[in-house]
């Protein structure tokens, strides 16, 4: 008699590459774009995700443009609350006990009064939906690589000076093709010397050399995808040695067009090589899929087993910037869903 698969929407994980506009649902999105007025794209209202492709410089800016229309519907701290509401309980419902939400407060400071009110609304709105659902929350501020690197300092400092706020780490985000991982080193070093995790965009839309960037440049202690990693055994060792955690988010790989097949994103070279990774939904508003669709994935498409769907939950508990407390909740939850019956 054939075993029923345990439900992954059960095991106890952690979620560190969810970004925050991306992580609206669509019919959140379509009440606020009627609420303010806001014609959206017609790929943004359809039943179906968008058709994405990114891997040239025309669908890289469609697909900014489409993130950049929902984001416009982001207009007051009521929304930004709702957003990181709904977000915590989608997570929740995936299993996710810890969730890192990246953001780049830049893109809301127009709407939300300036810079420090946005990061604060912000801030405000983590903590609260972290109380009300119980969820652990905190934030990842992320840099914009097609600005210039001072927009960068300036971001990282401000992340240090609000990290007993709830933030844990400091990124950059956007087209990786655009702007050097090393003009962007002194950011990543104040964000370091503050206490926060350097948790960078890499090797995604470019291949291994970015992950070495990412390494050299920034000292990144986790890589926000790191998949094309694969193509480099010698850096996958040096990963693997250095137990540096890849973000890696297979469902938007494919509909980015990284990978054409979720067969082809190279899951079990990542975790047979032994490089940890953490899987994440990235944008599930264009992706279509959360949190445990990307568990689904490494099953349905790798032939993952339950014990293997554990270590990979594991992974990203352990990769995460929680407090020990939390993680031995997590690690011992997985445990439990490993050795209970299916």
């Amino acid at each position: 008699m054939e075993r029923v698969p345990r439900d992954v929407r059960q095991l106890p994980k952690a979620h560190l590459h969810l970004h925050f506009t991306g992580s609206m649902r669509p019919a959140t999105l379509l009440e606020l774009a009627d609420k303010y007025g806001v014609r959206l794209p017609d790929a943004l209202t359809g039943a179906e995700p968008p058709k994405l492709r990114a891997t040239d410089e025309r669908g890289w800016f469609r697909f900014q443009r489409l993130y950049d229309a929902a984001r416009s519907c982001l207009r007051e701290p009521e929304d930004i609350q709702r957003l990181v509401r709904e977000a915590a309980q989608e997570d929740l419902a995936d299993g996710s006990g810890w969730l890192e939400i990246q953001v780049d407060p830049t893109s809301y400071a127009p709407r939300l009064g300036g810079l420090i009110p946005a990061l604060e609304v912000i801030l405000d709105a983590v903590e609260t939906a972290s109380s009300d659902t119980g969820l652990g929350m905190r934030v990842l501020v992320a840099a914009n690589r097609m600005k210039h690197p001072l927009d960068a300092r300036t971001l990282a400092r401000l992340a240090v000076r609000y990290a007993d706020r709830g933030i844990v780490g400091f990124g950059l985000s956007n087209d990786e093709r655009r702007g050097m991982a090393r003009d962007f080193d002194r950011a990543f070093a104040i964000a370091r010397e503050g206490g926060l995790l350097a948790a960078p965009h890499g090797g995604e839309l470019t291949g291994p050399a970015s992950v070495r960037d990412c390494l050299d440049d920034l000292e990144a202690t986790r890589i926000g995808h790191g998949v094309r990693a694969a193509e480099d055994p010698r850096l996958l060792k040096r990963l693997a040695d250095r137990q540096v955690t890849c973000e890696v988010c297979p469902a938007s790989n494919v509909a980015l067009g990284v990978y054409e097949k979720p067969e082809d994103v190279p899951l079990r070279t990542l975790f047979e090589a032994g490089v940890p990774m953490a899987l994440g939904a990235d944008d599930p508003l264009l992706f279509g899929s959360r949190l445990a669709a990307q568990y689904e994935i490494a099953r349905r498409h790798h032939d993952f087993d339950d014990a293997e769907l554990a270590e990979l939950a594991r992974q990203s508990v352990r990769g995460s910037a929680a407090p020990q407390d939390i993680k031995a909740k997590l690690l011992s939850g997985v445990d439990d869903w490993l050795t209970a019956a299916p």
